[in-house]
Parts: structure tokens; sequence; C-alpha cells
């Protein structure tokens, strides 16, 4: 890593010659393999933009200059080129983000880790350069996968409008976002992509007729002047000229003299211009090479030599769904599956494979996603749509607005719900249960094992006049928690004593938390408290028979993977309110603050959702109505979990 170690900041590299900037390549690439290897990352992604990163740190001056990534998980070249070398902690607490981070570097501009977002930041920069005259420049890169999402396009429309703004907007084209990219915006790229006869043929024009004597040269510059109808014809990349938008390439994204050459082109012109740049994801690691799934978008710990993981791992919520979709596919003719680019991390390859015709991924539009299956229901089918819990947010007011008033039968089914850690705060899906319980109609279901997750995927798609949801954590699934009973829709997991005439504690156990909240239990029972366990399996609506079953008890308690704001403590509050119940209520859940990365252990740990941390409030709050002591005890655990 000779030349890697030298580089502090962007302005070292101007130092270096052409041969010298490829060994650099070489080097980032090695480092990359060698570093991502050890914590799990996104490997693939920035094998692919090592030169493209290069070139843009050598024609650009970050962080005068704004460099912006979409999606970030394409800046470690530009971490390591901006002198954050150390990897060792990568995504751990303490460590290096996986994505930009302001925190980190005066270089690091927005954390956007949610696909199709920077062009209207750089929309915005750009405008904000030309109100206060600066002559900063605005370079926004954005992978081809991200231009398949709405607002890109409405950037460029706005983008657009303005000839005189200087913007550069760099396409990484991939061809891929996980997976391959799609749609028509996918396949006009691929015309372009695979179209260079324009430019061999203006070259060897130019040459020919610059040669010829009086006539050559007018010639060239008549012809040069009919160059957007040429073009059109030769290499038709009319699309982003007919917007107004300058277009350069395609270009070698490997090339690093082509791309420099292109950046300053693109830089002098004093508009908007889009560079197309062509890459190859997961470029110089053989595994990634021959991974024709995703080119190891994202991996765990791997063996660097191999590319296959270091442990093994156990069965995964997303890989039940995934199962299940293909049972229930070949049980039901009428369920079809909806992803925004996401086949494979949230499960439905399998289903693709065994239905292909019945899979529509859409890239990375959830909002489209929504009103698409409006129609598909309305039009004789149960769709189901897959999307990660946080990316959801997205689609809010096509849930409400499309599905939920046309009260059609469409199940989403939200993976990552709840804390993820390590791929920080864009990416806890800590909103869901909290936005969505505005949602007349909608209904809500949280499993907390592998058995529920089946049954209540069948309970959803069931309903054929009304939005469903099922939503479930990232990660291994732990085992099944056997219910002792039921009340109502509810499970009881845990009875206090026979003896016990009014138990001190219900606790309503929400989704996967479900050991944690036996834990808790047997925490109290140490302590002479009474408690059952409730889990709701249906969230929302709040059970009609939670209401008189809370008046049994002393104290109601929940327990959530989500926000405290508005969540489902809130809604058990708000049904205890309504049926006239006066029980005290304390929910614990995440508080409403965005969390830095770290393990989900870890994030659950600074937050104080955990089994000691809840035990000790409620016990002090039982201790409070026992008249024992005024106040809940007060010390070093966190508290932040839940507030009176």
């Amino acid at each position: 890593m000779e030349l890697l170690t030298r580089i502090t900041g962007p302005r070292d590299l101007d130092r270096l010659g052409p041969e010298q900037l490829n060994r650099l390549a070489a080097e980032i690439r090695a480092f990359l393999v060698e570093a991502v290897s050890k914590t799990g990352g996104h490997l693939g992604p920035n094998l692919g933009v090592v030169e493209l990163t290069i070139a843009l740190h050598r024609v650009f001056d970050s962080p005068k200059d704004k460099v912006l990534f979409d999606t970030g998980h394409q800046s470690y070249v530009h971490k390591l080129l901006t002198g954050r070398q150390d990897f060792s902690g990568l995504r751990t607490k303490g460590g290096l983000s996986g994505y930009p981070s302001r925190a980190e570097s005066e270089h690091d501009v927005i954390e956007n880790s949610h696909a199709s977002t920077v062009l209207g930041w750089a929309d915005g920069l750009a405008k904000a350069n030309q109100v206060l005259e600066k002559d900063d420049h605005v370079v926004a890169v954005i992978g081809d996968g991200a231009l398949t999402g709405g607002m890109a396009w409405e950037a460029l429309n706005n983008i657009a409008d303005a000839k005189d703004r200087p913007l550069v907007i760099v396409v990484n084209d991939n061809e891929r976002s996980y997976a391959p990219t799609i749609g028509g915006l996918a396949n006009h790229l691929a015309t372009l992509r695979t179209t260079d006869g324009y430019e061999r043929f203006l070259a060897r024009g130019k040459d020919i007729l610059e040669r010829t004597p009086v006539v050559g040269r007018p010639l060239y510059e008549t012809l040069h002047g009919a160059k957007k109808g040429l073009k059109d014809f030769i290499a038709p990349q009319g699309m982003f000229e007919d917007l107004g938008l300058k277009y350069v390439g395609p270009i070698d994204g490997h090339d690093i003299e082509a791309l420099e050459s292109a950046l300053q082109r693109a830089k002098r012109f004093g508009g908007p211009v889009i560079v197309h740049c062509l890459t190859e994801k997961g470029r110089g690691y053989q595994p990634a090479a021959q991974d024709e799934a995703d080119r190891f978008h994202a991996v765990p710990v791997i063996h660097p030599d191999t590319g296959l993981p270091v442990a093994a791992s156990g069965a995964d919520w997303t890989s039940v769904f995934g199962e299940e979709m293909v049972k229930l596919g070949k049980e039901r003719a009428d369920i079809v599956a909806i992803t925004a680019a996401m086949l494979q991390p949230v499960g439905l390859q399998k289903f693709a494979k065994a239905f292909p015709e019945r899979v529509y991924d859409v890239g990375i539009a959830e909002q489209h996603a929504a009103v698409s299956a409006a129609g598909l229901a309305t039009g004789g089918l149960h769709p189901v749509v897959a999307v990660y819990a946080t990316f959801l947010n997205r689609a809010f007011d096509q849930v409400l607005m499309d599905v939920a008033l046309h009260r059609c039968g469409v199940t989403f089914v939200l993976d990552r719900a709840g804390i993820t850690g390590t791929d920080g705060a864009s990416h806890n899906g800590m909103w869901d249960m909290s936005i969505l319980q505005v949602v007349p109609g909608l209904r809500i279901a949280a499993p907390r094992d592998a058995d529920q997750l089946r049954a209540q995927l069948r309970e959803a798609v069931e309903v054929d006049d009304a939005p469903t949801v099922v939503r479930y954590s990232k990660g291994a699934v732990g085992p099944a928690v056997q219910a002792l009973g039921r009340i109502g829709g509810m499970d009881v997991l845990r009875k206090p004593s026979e003896d016990t005439t009014r138990p001190d504690v219900l606790l309503v156990s929400v989704g996967a938390l479900a050991p944690m909240c036996l834990e808790i239990a047997d925490l109290l029972d140490r302590q002479g408290i009474s408690t059952t366990v409730v889990d709701p399996r249906w969230v929302k609506p709040v059970d009609e028979q939670l209401p008189a079953f809370a008046e049994q008890h002393r104290v109601v308690v929940t327990v959530e993977d989500n926000g405290r704001a508005g969540g489902v403590g809130s809604a058990v509050a708000q049904a205890l309110r309504d049926a006239g119940v006066d029980v005290p209520l304390r929910d614990f859940g995440i508080p409403p603050r965005f969390l830095d990365h770290a393990s989900r252990k870890e994030v659950m740990a600074d937050i104080g959702l955990t089994a000691p941390d809840i035990a000790r409030q409620v016990t002090g709050l039982v201790a409070k109505l026992d008249g024992r002591y005024e106040d809940e005890p007060t010390g070093d655990e966190p508290a932040e979990a839940a507030r009176d």
C-alpha cells in the first residue's frame, strides 16, 4: 500500500502520474477486499468506482467543490482519498460509518443512504451557489439504479430548467442497483452503453476532413453543428438532451485519463452536464465478478481469497418469508409479488424463480410500487409488496390515499423492521408502526417467531378489503415462543401463579422482543412482582379485549422495537383511555432521535431497551404504587427507552 498510505487528502493525488494512478487504483482494490472481508459491508459497488472516484478528486477541489454520492454505499473510496484509512471498525460502534458522515469529515456533505435523492440536493446547492455568487462546483454521482426513482427525474426536470447554472451529474452505470437494473431507463442506458459508433465516426471524420484542403474544416464544423441529429441516429442519447442537459459519454469508467478529460469538459461547460460512465461492479475481485446475483453488493465477514462467509448463518426472517411466499404462490394463483429493486435482499428470489410472470420489480420506486399494487388489487389479484421498513416511509401518501382509501387488499411486508444497527440512522426501521397508526382500516402484524411469521402472513393475505402489514426484524430468527393460551386475538406467553388475585404487571410484548419480555418477567418475579406477558400478534388495531384484561392488572407496560412517539404504546394508552380504564401505563421503545451505527445489541443497550433496564424501571414504578418511596429510582442505568 505504498501509494495509498501517502494519500492524506485529495490534493495528494495531484502529484501522481498516470502509471502511479493505476497502481493506486490496484492498491485501493486490494485494501477494500482485505478490509471489508473482516467487517462486512458494501464491497461490490466500491470496487467499481475506484478510478471514477480518483478522477473526481483530481478534477474537483473537495470540500470547496461539493461531491455528493447517491447512494452513499459507494463512498468507501471517497473516504480513503479524504484521509480516512482506518477501516478496522467499519460499521461498528465508534468506527467509520458505511455511508458518508458529516461527523467524520468536511468532505461528506450529505448522509444519504436512501436512493434517488442526490439530484435534489445538487439542485439546491447549485441554486445556493448562484444566489450567493459562489464559484464552487457541485458534482452529483448517481448510480444507474437510483435513476429509476421518480425523485431523480423530478430533480432533472428542475436542473434542466437553468441552462447557465453549473452542475455536473455523473451517472455511474454498472447495469445494477442490487441486482441488474430494470425498466425503460435501463434499456435506454444499455443502448448508449453498447453504441459507441458516434464518437468513433466523428473522430475519424474530423481526421479526414481536417486533412482536406479548403473545404475540410468548414465541413467538419457543419457536421459538428448537426451533432444532435447525427448523435441521435448513431447513439440515441436524446432523452437527456431533450431535457436540456448536455451529455458526455459513454466514458470508460476505469480509464482515469478518459474520465478526467470528460470531467474537465463538464466542469468548464457552465451549465448542467451529464457524464455517463460505464463501470463494472465488483471489478478486480474474481468472487464478486462471478456472483451473478448482486456482484457482492453487500457482504458479511468473508474469507478474502474465496469470498465465502466465515461463519454459517442460521435461518433468518427474510428466508422464512421467502419460503412461505413460494408455498402461498402454489396454493393461490392470485398472489403476486412486488419489489423495489431488491428482489434478493427481501427474499423473493425463490418466488421469482417459481413464478416469474407473477413478480414485478419496479426499480427504486416505492411510491409506484404502492400505487401499482392498488391497481393489481383492484384488478382482482392480491399483491405482496416486500420492502425494507425504512423505505416504506417514502410511500406513505400512496398507502394512505391509494391503497387504504380505496380499501384495496394489499399486503406490505416490511423487512429490517426495528433497530438494524450497523447501517446507521437511515436504515433503522423505527417509524413504520408510528406513521401507519393513522391509516384508517390498515392492520399491522408483528410476528414474534418464524411460526408466527408464517401464520400471520397467511392471515394477512386473506384480507381483501384493506391494507395489511407484516413486519419483522433483521437477521437470525430465534426459537419458537409457545403460547399458553389466547385471549381475544392475543397470545398469552406467561401467566402469574394461580393464587395471584390481581397481578402487578401486564406486559405487552411486540414482535421479536418476546424473549426479552419473558426475561423481564423473570427479573420482576425475583422482586416479587407478578407479571402476565401477552403478545397481541396484530398490534393495529388494538385488540378489543385488551382494555378489560388490562384492568385486571395494576400496571400496563408495552415494549416495542419502534419509536415511542405514536407507536404501539401510544395506541394502547389511547385504547385504555377510550375504554375508561384508569391503569398506569409505561411504554418502552426507541427514543425520537437518530441513532448512531453500532450493533443492534449495542444500540439497544445505549437507549435502555434491555431486560435489566426495563425491569429496574418497572420495579420502581410498582414500588411507587406500593408507597415504598415517592419517586422511581435513579441511577446510571439508561433511561431513554421510557418516560412517564
